[in-house]
Formats: C-alpha cells, structure tokens, sequence
C-alpha cells in the first residue's frame, strides 16, 4: 500500500475516535479511487476496516468508562441482523445503485454536521447519568435500519446512531460515542461477514489500511476531551462534500462514456 494510503488509512480512524462515525465515509472513496478496488469489494472491505479500528476505538472509550453498554449491545444486535441479512442479498442490488446511495448518505451527514456547527454555542443541560440509560424499544428499527444502510453503502451508521442513543435512551454525548463504536464495531464486522464469499476480498490490504487506521483511532480518542467538536465537523463535512462530489462526478463521467454510441469505423 502507498504512503497516500496509510496517510489516508490514519485519517478513517482519527475521524471514528473523534467523532464515533465518519470513517466509512472516507474509507470508500479511498479504497474506490486511492487504492483502485472495485465498488463492491470496496464497501465490503471499508465495512472490515471501520469495524476493526472502531473496536480499538472502543476500548479505548471502555478503559475512560464512557460506554453505555446496557444500551450499546442490544443496539448492537439488531444492527448485525440487519447488516447480515442485507450484505448476503447484495447480490440483487447494482454496484451504481449502492454508490448513489453511498454519496447521498455522505452528503446527508455533512449537512447534519455543518449544521449543528452553526448552531451557537450555549451552556450544555446537566447531563443524565449514564447509569440511568436503558435501551428502549424504539431503537429496535433503529439499528435494524443501521445495518441495512451499513450492508448496502459501506459506512457504519456512526450519524444515525449518536443522536439515536442521546434523543431516545438518554445516553450523555460522550458515552454515545464510545457506545457508538461498539455498535459499529458488531455492525460492520457483521456486514463484512455477510459480504465473505459474495464478494472477492483483498485480504493484505485489509490487514495493513486497519492497522493504520486503528492507530488513527487511539489518536482521536485521546484527543477527543482537548479538541473543539465544532471546528472539527466543520472541516470533516467539508472533506466528505469534496469527496461526494468527486464521486458523483466520476459516475457521471462514466455513465456518459458507456451512453455514447461507438464511433462506427469507416469501410
């Protein structure tokens, strides 16, 4: 693997550290256009990635004691059955339809994201504890619908489930992180499972970009308590908008080459 990509390798696990998400949103894109993997191997091998670094991620945010774990593991399980379910019927769905899914996921969060920056800041509520957070029954379609967004574009759903785990269990931001990682870790290892044997897998390359990237994620981690969130989403959705555009561009300029008729020869 090229120095770009370990650099690159290093920047997917710092982005999952800090903010418990985000890293598979730039890990298809590398792996697609950095690295020159196809569009299913890439979703699938993006899914083993993010799940390894998020795992070291976690356990990182486990020794600070800032996982809700009560919350974290059901939330978890009914994202796996919906990532493997989803990733053994990949087949059905086309690579171009999977990657025009994956650019508006990315554009999505980077909305979110640059829109909660906006907001001005205001002295945050007294926190509930984390020990009175218990799952609730309405995260059940949550993470199911997780793991199917998981199977299907490749990103963990780190977007979908921080603000899941504050609005509806009552987790403080901080343990919806590290609680985060957890359920991206069950997920997207359980999606990558489901891809094995679907899909064909580059096994070195795996190995060698989840190292960097698990480096990255220790580096985010410990990070995450001295460094502004606002800053930080402001400069990561812009990076995710740049690189859904590149991506959209790139489709585009290759549906246009196959549109065009061939040129006839001449006799």
């Amino acid at each position: 693997m090229t120095l770009l990509g370990l650099t690159l390798g290093l920047l997917v696990g710092f982005a999952l550290g800090l903010l418990g998400g985000g890293g598979s949103i730039l890990a298809v894109p590398i792996f697609l256009y950095v690295l020159h993997v196809a569009p299913k191997p890439a979703i699938a091998m993006s899914l083993a990635v993010v799940g390894l670094s998020a795992f070291i991620g976690f356990l990182a945010h486990w020794r600070q004691g800032t996982v809700a774990l009560r919350v974290a593991v059901p939330f978890g399980l009914c994202a796996m059955v919906g990532a493997f379910v989803t990733a053994r019927l990949e087949g059905f769905v086309p690579a171009t339809v999977q990657l025009a899914l994956f650019a508006i996921f990315a554009f999505t969060a980077a909305i979110v994201m640059l829109r909660d920056a906006a907001k001005p800041e205001s002295p945050a509520p007294p926190s509930p504890r984390e020990d009175n957070a218990k799952f609730s029954p309405k995260l059940i379609p949550h993470g199911l619908g997780v793991g199917v967004l998981t199977a299907l574009v490749g990103a963990g759903g780190g977007f979908v489930i921080v603000p899941a785990l504050v609005l509806i269990s009552g987790v403080p931001i901080k343990p919806a992180v590290g609680s985060s990682l957890l359920i991206i870790t069950l997920n997207a290892l359980s999606g990558f499972l489901g891809y094995i044997g679907q899909v064909p897998i580059d096994w070195p390359l795996i190995g060698s970009f989840s190292v960097t990237a698990a480096i990255g994620a220790i580096m985010g981690t410990r990070l995450l308590p001295h460094v502004p969130q606002r800053r930080i989403k402001q400069a990561f959705a812009i990076l995710i908008l740049v690189l859904g555009a590149y991506l959209i561009a790139q489709r585009t300029l290759f549906a246009s080459r196959i549109a065009q008729p061939a040129p006839q020869q001449s006799s």
